[in-house]
């Protein structure tokens, strides 16, 4: 639903018996907060009154310059299906601005609100169908979580092999039951490893609907006993998880990417739109894949992508075009991880395929062969580079490409790059097992 104005959200929470409202926000490494508000103050939360301490929220401002408010998207409210039915909880999706009222430069909606705009002043709607991966582990004597699955399914197995069926179809009813549309829902390769595919939106509700599944994933899960992670990498040995981006543009209600006289049914639109991914993915890497673990599942052999190429059919790919045409025409992009800020992540991917649209950039040749097999030589005489090995590499490349910079304006950019940076050196620092059992009898 959408168009609910105050008196539309007034009423239904009188309706629904609801008794707080958590006014949820995100910062910029992706992780949601929150402010939770007695019913008795929606009125204040629906007048923009609701403040908080900026400087406590990592990457948003100084302590000299803390206060900062929270709007709510009124067309976000949604009642939360796992709280009690007595003394409901229902959300509300905010923006932050400034005190004066300005958009805060530090939100990652507000980045995504600009980037949305652009592609709207050029005549477009940007729509995203995300595919979403996870793994359901057992938690220990204590709860805490363990990687001890409990299954031993893989693709698309059902039960009893597959332990976490119920769990799935737990988190698919509540994801329904606030209004999100869920596609599909199976098991994936890795023991205990499960996606969920939600049907594609705008990009803005589509970034709402990711963080709104990663809450539910993860409270579902902790009701049955269980640890939903979206680490990208938690096992050794096997394949990560990845949440892989289905991208369109629209224009005049019709799919901007289809061309019905082209061999491959894809316009020059479309081709623009690959080669704009393509010439800026090492630059968004870093917002896309954005732990040190990410590049962990970025290798070979484990189903994610990890050189710069593109097909019309080939899954090694950076970049694939799956088989429907038509208005379902689009362009999919499989490198991203759920550990990703939705909005920033979509707000890069969306300026580097304008910026190809903008210079009319062509992509290379399409790629048939099975990347995973090619070698480093192979891959040389193809002319196909890989992503960057490490969130080190990831960073500089995003440092160096002012499309990306641009899209996420010098506030994010440079809060995001000193995190990375910190994470990264905190990281290198560290003496791990793998280590330990090379050296210290050797050497």
């Amino acid at each position: 639903m959408s168009g609910f104005s105050k008196e539309d959200i007034l009423r239904m929470v009188q309706e629904e018996d609801v008794q707080f409202i958590r006014m949820q926000f995100t910062d910029i490494f992706g992780q949601m907060k929150n402010v939770a508000v007695s019913v008795s103050q929606l009125e204040r939360a629906l007048n923009n009154q609701i403040m908080l301490d900026g400087s406590s929220i990592e990457g948003f401002v100084r302590i000299e310059e803390s206060d900062q408010c929270l709007w709510p998207d009124l067309n976000t409210f949604a009642v939360l299906p796992w709280r009690p039915q007595y003394g409901k909880v229902a959300r509300l999706i905010c923006d932050v601005h400034n005190p004066d009222g300005a958009s805060f430069s530090g939100d990652p909606r507000n980045v995504l609100k600009r980037v949305v705009k652009r592609a709207a002043d050029m005549g477009f709607t940007f729509n995203v169908g995300p595919e979403m991966e996870f793994f359901l582990f057992q938690t220990d004597g204590e709860g805490n979580p363990t990687t001890v699955t409990g299954d031993q399914a893989g693709y698309f197995d059902l039960g009893p092999l597959d332990h976490g069926e119920g769990t799935r179809r737990e988190i698919c009813l509540a994801l329904e039951a606030m209004g999100l549309e869920v596609e599909a829902s199976h098991h994936e390769v890795s023991a205990g490893q499960h996606e969920i595919d939600m049907k594609y939106a705008d990009a803005m509700k589509a970034a709402d609907g990711i963080m709104t599944f990663k809450l539910a994933v993860k409270t579902m899960a902790q009701k049955n006993g269980l640890h939903a992670t979206f680490m990208p990498k938690p096992v050794f040995g096997a394949a990560g998880s990845g949440m892989h981006v289905n991208m369109s543009l629209f224009r005049d209600g019709k799919n901007a990417f289809y061309d019905e006289t082209d061999a491959r049914k894809l316009s020059p639109l479309a081709y623009h739109f690959i080669a704009g991914l393509l010439a800026h993915a090492d630059g968004f890497c870093a917002v896309t894949n954005p732990l040190v673990n990410s590049y962990k599942r970025l290798v070979s052999g484990y189903e994610a992508p990890n050189c710069l190429a593109w097909s019309s059919s080939n899954r090694s790919a950076l970049v694939r075009i799956p088989s429907p045409r038509g208005q379902d025409t689009r362009v999919e992009l499989r490198s991203p991880d759920p550990s990703c800020n939705p909005y920033l992540a979509l707000a890069v991917c969306l300026a580097a395929g304008l910026d190809g649209i903008e210079r009319e950039l062509t992509p290379p040749e399409e790629t048939v062969e099975n990347l995973y097999t090619m070698d480093a030589d192979s891959l040389r005489r193809h002319g196909i580079a890989n992503l960057p090995a490490t969130l080190e590499e990831a960073v500089f490349a995003m440092e160096a490409d002012r499309v990306v910079t641009d899209a996420l304006g010098p506030h994010v950019t440079g809060q995001y790059i000193a995190g990375k940076q910190r994470e990264w050196a905190e990281y290198r620092t560290q003496v791990t097992a793998w280590e330990l059992g090379k050296y210290l009898v050797t050497y």
